[in-house]
């Protein structure tokens, strides 16, 4: 169960990481979950944001359980 939460937390973390990098540099144009989900149109940087802190809560909840 570790192993999966940490799999996901990576997975949002360049999701959110690649999400800010569009907004605010232009670049990975398509790259991102987040510019292809229609409803966060103008809301692009705070659901990059959003993305970063599930996935370091998802690194706490990993950490915190016992490694089998």
């Amino acid at each position: 169960m570790k192993q999966v939460l940490e799999v996901f937390g990576v997975l949002l973390l360049i999701q959110g990481v690649a999400a800010l990098v569009h907004e605010l540099t232009g670049r990975f144009d398509g790259w991102g979950i987040v510019q292809r989900i229609g409803f966060l149109d103008g809301y692009e940087i705070y659901a990059g944001v959003t993305l970063i802190v599930l996935a370091f809560a998802l690194f706490a909840a990993a950490g915190s359980r016992k490694g089998r």
